[in-house]
């Protein structure tokens, strides 16, 4: 029976897909979007995060600490990740949480004794189990199981991706899976690569190729201005969608926030950019731009 490494498992998540869900977060992104709200997802490796705020200076995540790894300073409690094996007895001990463990090894049979325990409100909203990350299409085997477990339940399954993934992959998912979120970040390859270290080839032709299967697909366009905003970004992407095979005509537009940087700090990066959040009027363009390529476009979802 597979394992995953799991950061996060949202309860009465109703962003995900249909009704209220159960979204579950896998650890681990092949993709590396300078503006990545999750950035504790994109490591498929356990991690700690600090947040100084909650530090009392407690000590005891010292004292707990097997390999001296520890150190109290003016600026809060160092890590010296030479000596850190990341076991996590500093977490366990601190008594105001300011330390977080990201990534925990699940088996299917934990994930589904979860699962089912929400069965109730799958049932009587329409919702079902959503599967995001980082990249779930990552963890292809654990993946694919778990949509398999779901299917005997009859839970509603949602995968939400950015398609960058073998097309095989991809296409046996679809086999499993009632819904796919998939992320439209920039048509413009160059500028793909620019902001999220891969090229987009990978993704249109896997998306082609997926829609071909007529398996329900909602787009969702993570809108930042100076990225994507433009009216050439939007118009090749409505012509793109209109493209495929199916009814593609919703997408989702999800326009920036930079909620990031706090994480970005906790993780002990330095490395955040700040983008630019789209103005109302360059929102409402974009819709409008949608609306006249037959495609409807709503904030959120």
């Amino acid at each position: 029976m597979s394992t995953g490494l799991i950061f996060d498992i949202k309860k009465y998540a109703i962003n995900d897909g249909p009704g209220i869900r159960m979204t579950v977060f896998l650890k681990g992104c092949n993709l590396s979007c300078k503006w990545c709200h999750n950035p504790e997802s994109m490591s498929p490796k356990v991690q700690k995060m600090y947040n100084v705020k909650k530090c009392i200076g407690a000590v005891k995540c010292i004292d707990n600490c097997p390999n001296n790894a520890l150190e109290l300073t003016a600026e809060g409690i160092k890590t010296n990740y030479d000596l850190c094996n990341l076991c996590g007895k500093c977490a366990e001990v601190c008594p105001t949480k300011a330390f977080e463990m990201l990534g925990s090894t699940i088996s299917i049979s934990e994930l589904m004794k979860q699962l089912d325990n929400e069965a109730i409100f799958f049932d009587q909203s329409g919702g079902g189990v959503t599967f995001s990350g980082g990249e779930p299409l990552m963890h292809s085997a654990y993946l694919l199981e778990a949509l398999k477990e779901c299917g005997k339940r009859m839970y509603h399954r949602v995968v939400d991706t950015t398609a960058f993934a073998k097309q095989d992959i991809l296409l046996e998912v679809a086999k499993h899976t009632e819904l796919f979120l998939i992320d439209l970040k920039v048509m413009d390859s160059k500028r793909h690569n620019e902001f999220t270290g891969v090229t987009n080839e990978k993704i249109i032709s896997n998306i082609v190729e997926l829609a071909k299967t007529n398996c329900e697909i909602i787009f969702r366009i993570p809108l930042i201005k100076n990225v994507n905003t433009s009216e050439k970004n939007i118009i090749v992407t409505a012509k793109f969608i209109n493209s495929l095979e199916g009814n593609r005509n919703l997408i989702n537009l999800l326009p920036y926030h930079n909620i990031a940087e706090n994480k970005h700090k906790k993780l002990g990066e330095a490395s955040f950019i700040e983008f630019e959040t789209p103005s109302e009027d360059e929102i409402q363009k974009v819709i409008s731009i949608f609306k006249d390529y037959g495609i409807i476009a709503t904030i959120g979802g």
